[in-house]
């Protein structure tokens, strides 16, 4: 009874950070909809990242919770182990889902700053009478592109990140249903031995009947 009591608060929570997940999903991408981006980041957009990679990581110490109670369990519950391979696909999709969104709102920044960055180099073509005052502008500019680059870089590997984790969680899964057979196939010798027992007892049985009608009917032969 704990063990059902604990396996179905943990999901309680697991399902809790999921509603948590899509609210922050709902305010993260409203960042992406502005027309007026700033070069970097706000306060509230890089907060919000940062909650969702914060409750995304609480998910996934969740689901590692409700799987080491199944293993827990004596008997392997189809319904608890559909329940907790959804709770992985939906983290997954999550993940996924952050990637996209993340990639996008650098886009749209991208393209908001994009007449900026123009205006910028044609301001220091004209500048060319004072080469220093064009030579510091353009390594500015081009540390700014640097960077844009890097955050999509980011963007990608946190995607990777985030498939490798999914791998790590299907390995995981195959690796306790493999136990779970084992486990089940080393009970089975015991059964085969108990029928191949129950069969000899039939053989023998019917070997005993068949010798004793055979003895009635000599005997009725003799008397006859």
């Amino acid at each position: 009874m704990a063990a059902q009591n604990s396996w179905a608060q943990v999901r309680q929570q697991a399902r809790a950070q999921e509603t948590q997940t899509e609210s922050l999903f709902h305010t993260y991408a409203q960042f992406g909809s502005k027309t007026d981006l700033e070069p970097k980041p706000s306060d509230d957009e890089a907060k919000t990242e940062a909650q969702l990679n914060e409750i995304l990581d609480k998910r996934s110490a969740t689901l590692q919770q409700l799987s080491r109670i199944l293993d827990s369990e004596p008997t392997t519950s189809a319904l608890k182990s559909t329940n907790l391979a959804r709770h992985r696909e939906i983290l997954q999709q999550h993940r996924t889902e952050l990637a996209r969104l993340k990639s996008q709102i650098q886009q749209q920044r991208d393209r908001a700053n994009l007449l900026s960055n123009v205006r910028s180099d044609i301001s220091n073509y004209r500048r060319q009478e004072n080469p220093e005052a064009a030579e510091a502008d353009y390594m500015l500019d081009e540390r700014r592109r640097l960077d844009n680059s890097h955050n999509m870089v980011d963007s990608v590997l946190s995607q990777a990140y985030a498939t490798n984790e999914s791998f790590s969680l299907q390995r995981e899964s195959l690796a306790s249903i493999q136990r779970r057979i084992t486990g089940a196939a080393a009970q089975i010798p015991g059964i085969n031995g108990l029928m191949q027992r129950i069969g000899s007892k039939k053989r023998r049985d019917g070997i005993i009947l068949g010798s004793f009608v055979a003895f009635c009917c000599l005997v009725l032969l003799w008397f006859w």
